[in-house]
């Protein structure tokens, strides 16, 4: 029973034909993303509590060290390690915010379009699976009313249209609501890591016995850079 519903045609008309399809409207660029954020959504999620703990080495150092001695740490991910450039090279907390809003749009713009890829795919699946009906109809041979042709014909017009309804309700707009809700997911872990590194940094500096002559906090470098233009 099985065999009556598998048509490597209709498969082919259905399939090769929404994604040509999409391709053409969405463009190869956005296309191109689209199937690097499915990629993703298949592999590794963000961890915060990794990032968390790679992070907490950092907030030691700076701990132990001070922000002038403390150097760099990386682990791979581009956004935090460069929030501890950040911290090292700046001294500056308030600017983590700016950059961490700059990675947030980049990841938030590719994310949607990666979900507009997929919600065109799924309005045009049904559309090449009607086409695959037309086409299955036109090959229907004339004059021959009963004849196995015909019915073969009909058989391939009406599993086209279901491959096209479960392509688009099954497959395409799953896979987009899926890129749209790890993205808001992994929006809410890096915040919640950001807020964590931004009170860790603080708490260190404050903590951190410091000589006289020491480096100056961090909340004094901040004070003085807001002084600056006032005096000026």
């Amino acid at each position: 029973m099985l065999e009556n519903w598998f048509d490597p045609e209709a498969i082919a008309i259905v399939l090769c034909g929404t994604l040509a399809a999409t391709m053409l409207r969405c463009g190869l660029a956005d296309s191109r993303i689209a199937l690097v954020a499915l990629r993703r959504l298949f592999g590794k999620r963000f961890d915060p509590a990794k990032a968390k703990a790679e992070l907490a080495l950092q907030v030691r150092e700076i701990a132990d060290d001070g922000f002038l001695r403390a150097e760099p740490r990386h682990f791979g991910d581009p956004e935090f390690d460069s929030l501890s450039d950040l911290i090292i090279t700046q001294r500056s907390i308030q600017s983590l915010h700016g950059t961490h809003r700059t990675f947030a749009a980049a990841r938030l713009a590719h994310a949607q379009t990666a979900t507009r890829v997929f919600e065109s795919a799924a309005e045009l699946a049904p559309v090449f699976g009607l086409a695959g009906t037309l086409v299955a109809l036109a090959q229907a041979p004339a004059g021959a009313p009963q004849g196995g042709g015909l019915v073969g014909a009909i058989a391939m017009a009406v599993v086209t249209t279901l491959y096209g309804l479960i392509a688009a309700n099954f497959i395409f707009a799953p896979l987009g609501n899926a890129i749209a809700r790890k993205s808001r997911r992994e929006e809410s872990d890096r915040e919640e890591v950001l807020t964590w590194l931004e009170d860790s940094v603080r708490r260190a500096d404050v903590a951190r016995p410091r000589p006289a002559a020491d480096t100056p906090s961090i909340e004094e470098v901040q004070a003085d850079a807001e002084a600056e233009p006032a005096a000026a």
